[in-house]
């Protein structure tokens, strides 16, 4: 009789649910000194189901502690995407003795026909920082009379305008509201028409204030994830817009009309930021969730799917003429690595590889490169004698493509197979940083400005890497490979 181990391709430093499924990121927030993950969740099965609020905290971001239920279905619905904000001043009447968190979340209940659902806004609050929590008693708070994707609230509250700012998924826009209380909701806006990709629903909204670097500068950006569409090869994708915001309208820059694109890689999806980090923190800080519609309910684990991105932290910075997301992970994974190989400078000569060996659950690559003539160069991650995922970067077109043709279990589905590839502005001096943990592999390209993010499922992570140059040689410089300084898997338990 065959056994399947459950904890094959479990991440060591990726968020995933102790056992059944998970989806998108919900009411992410810090309060109390702990990072609050929200997810969607079917506590019954590992496919998607009946939605409820999976809940995990942390002090790091990375190392997850998973807790009970946070909220179930009702009356009114299952508990789809959402958010969670920090009600300080008592808004809402919740709070008359101290602050408390607020979850604002859609619920969906089908119609007497069981064809066309209902997705209406709710409140949820919290006075033990999230451990329990209570409806509000005249849910729904907001409702339209003929949309029928009317989901995912992104509730944050504006300084300038002294009021709650809602940004709700509406079909193919995105409709913005306001409220004095959290509770009773202005229609202000409507953003989309005309602008961006719209191959597929809009979805998980989200709209905050980010740094230029280099700069006093501050803008308006606005991230809107896109359902997966049959007629497309992506599947689900995230988009973004950098414009301005008035308190009541998002008006995109001029010269941004063009689709800017988040991650040019199949499985970052749905991801939101984090609410009331601390201002002497000031950092604007991104989870996605990790897969991608077109497979999500066929990739090969065992008792649980999902699992979430690393943390990333957010920024501007103006590439050629036009800005741009930066996005990095968080400080708090160097904890975790140490550096054991360091490449001070060397050359890497055209048709020879570099091989080194990794053998650990995961691995950190951080290369320098400086094309010497080369064509192209890249890497190989061995993760058994015949599993192998590969990075290559075509230095004529500017193009790095990541190949998972032979990365171990890929047959779930014709998708997986396909090639990832993004546009790197610049390749005369290339900074890659790679995160390869049991099931993923994280590209960052030039200190933040392209990020690429790919599930894999090998036996092993990873045994050892290959670098290689093609048509000419490299020269690697500063660059290092980081293993775990300890192994903290199945968080939670």
């Amino acid at each position: 009789m065959k056994t399947h181990n459950s904890e094959k391709y479990r991440p060591t430093f990726h968020f995933s649910p102790k056992k059944n499924w998970m989806n998108d990121p919900n009411g992410l927030v810090y309060f109390k000194g702990e990072y609050h993950l929200f997810f969607q969740h079917n506590p019954n099965d590992s496919i998607w189901g009946p939605m409820h609020w999976g809940h995990a905290v942390s002090k790091d971001m990375i190392e997850w502690e998973e807790l009970d239920i946070a909220l179930y279905p009702d009356e009114n619905g299952t508990i789809f995407s959402g958010s969670v904000v920090i009600d300080w001043n008592n808004t809402s009447g919740f709070f008359p003795k101290e602050p408390g968190m607020v979850a604002i979340f859609t619920q969906n209940l089908h119609d007497a026909d069981h064809t066309t659902p209902i997705q209406t806004q709710s409140l949820a609050f919290s006075h033990d920082r999230g451990r329990t929590w209570t409806k509000y008693e005249k849910n729904p708070v907001l409702k339209h009379p003929t949309k029928v994707d009317f989901r995912d609230p992104k509730v944050f509250w504006h300084y300038e305008s002294e009021k709650w700012i809602m940004v709700l998924a509406t079909g193919q826009t995105v409709s913005i509201y306001s409220s004095p209380n959290l509770i009773d909701w202005q229609f202000e806006s409507e953003f989309g028409e005309n602008i961006g990709c719209h191959d597929g629903v809009w979805e998980c909204p989200d709209l905050f204030e980010l740094p230029v670097e280099n700069s006093e500068e501050k803008k308006w950006v606005m991230f809107v994830s896109i359902g997966d569409n049959r007629q497309f090869d992506s599947g689900s994708r995230t988009q973004y817009f950098i414009g301005s915001f008035d308190g009541s309208n998002f008006k995109v820059d001029e010269n941004n009309n063009e689709v800017l694109w988040l991650d040019f890689g199949k499985d970052n999806y749905a991801g939101v930021t984090f609410s009331d980090i601390p201002k002497e923190d000031g950092r604007r800080i991104y989870i996605g969730w990790m897969s991608n519609w077109r497979y999500a309910n066929e990739v090969p684990t065992v008792g649980w799917r999902g699992q979430m991105t690393l943390p990333r932290v957010l920024s501007l910075r103006k590439i050629g003429d036009k800005l741009r997301v930066i996005q990095n992970p968080v400080k708090e994974l160097d904890n975790y690595f140490t550096k054991q190989i360091v490449i001070h400078d060397e050359i890497i000569s055209s048709g020879i590889q570099k091989k080194i060996d990794i053998n650990q659950p995961s691995v950190e690559i951080v290369l320098n490169v400086n094309n010497l003539g080369a064509k192209q160069f890249g890497l190989v991650l061995h993760h058994t004698e015949n599993q192998s995922t590969t990075i290559t970067i075509d230095l004529l077109t500017n193009l790095l493509s990541l190949d998972r043709t032979n990365s171990g279990e890929v047959s779930f589905s014709e998708n997986f197979l396909n090639n990832q590839v993004m546009k790197i502005h610049d390749t005369t001096k290339l900074n890659l940083r790679i995160i390869v943990d049991s099931s993923s592999v994280e590209i960052f390209v030039n200190e933040g400005a392209h990020a690429l993010t790919s599930l894999i499922y090998p036996d092993k992570a990873c045994e050892k890497i290959s670098i290689f140059s093609l048509g000419g040689d490299i020269q690697l410089s500063n660059s290092y490979i980081s293993f775990p300084n300890s192994i903290r898997r199945n968080f939670g338990y």
